[in-house]
């Protein structure tokens, strides 16, 4: 079965068979990224205790990634948060304040900026990620169109300050690699025409050397898990949620 623990270690472990270095996004804007490399983000949407088991995972093996975690309570967990910070990863916030206001930029603006303060008891935030909302009409990137998230001390968000034509973009959103279809906003327009469905397709990609050199791999803890009853809970949730993101993508 894919989307297991297991499988996600071989990942990470063929990515570095064929010397790519992993960067945070962090690290990225900084331009602190050089070589053939990895920028590892993880879209904590829910079953925050899933991201704790992929961050030990990556600190075991030397790796740093970033971690977005939303408000909602299946995400927002501190002690999860500091657990994943002491392991030296980044934490940025997984907004998604333009959804939860009903398209008001005042009011969601002034969460945004007491929500980033909560984050920032954690580790000094200065990178967003928006959430998807796939459900609402409202997409949260639109908060900077009325306003500069750098005024609030951020210096990236991967959709606006990140070249997807030189940066090769994977998400395992649809709980498959090529799950684009089933995408409302976590998608991106590039040049790349190169397609994996499954973990292992992407691993023997990377061991055939398809992949291209700079990458940003995204992926969302909650679908990586060993337990059994939980990867087919994830397994049938998934295709449900597939069938009603395709009807509003269409």
């Amino acid at each position: 079965m894919d989307f297991t623990l297991k499988i996600y270690r071989q990942l990470l472990v063929a990515l570095q068979n064929k010397d790519y270095f992993f960067f945070t996004f962090e690290d990225y804007c900084l331009g602190k990224a050089e070589g053939n490399f990895v920028i590892l983000r993880h879209d904590v949407d829910l079953r925050a205790r899933h991201s704790l088991a992929t961050a030990k995972i990556e600190a075991a093996l030397g790796i740093r990634a970033s971690y977005y975690f939303r408000v909602v309570p299946q995400s927002n967990q501190p002690d999860i948060i500091q657990a994943i910070a002491a392991l030296g990863h980044e934490i940025g916030y997984h907004y998604e304040d333009m959804s939860l206001f009903n398209g008001d930029a005042d009011k969601a603006l002034a969460h945004f900026q007491q929500q980033l303060a909560h984050f920032r008891k954690f580790y000094p935030v200065q990178t967003i990620c928006m959430h998807g909302s796939p459900t609402s009409k409202y997409d949260n990137k639109d908060l900077w169109k009325t306003n500069n998230y750098r005024d609030y001390g951020i210096i990236g968000e991967p959709y606006f300050d990140v070249d997807f034509n030189k940066v090769f973009y994977l998400t395992d959103t649809g709980r498959s690699w090529d799950g684009e279809r089933y995408s409302v906003r976590d998608k991106v327009k590039n040049k790349f025409e190169i397609h994996f469905k499954t973990t292992n397709d992407l691993i023997k990609g990377i061991e055939m050397d398809v992949l291209p050199f700079n990458v940003m791999i995204t992926t969302h803890p909650q679908r990586w898990t060993d337990v059994l009853v939980e990867c087919l809970q994830e397994l049938f949730l998934q295709r449900i949620k597939n069938v009603v993101k395709l009807l509003i993508v269409k």
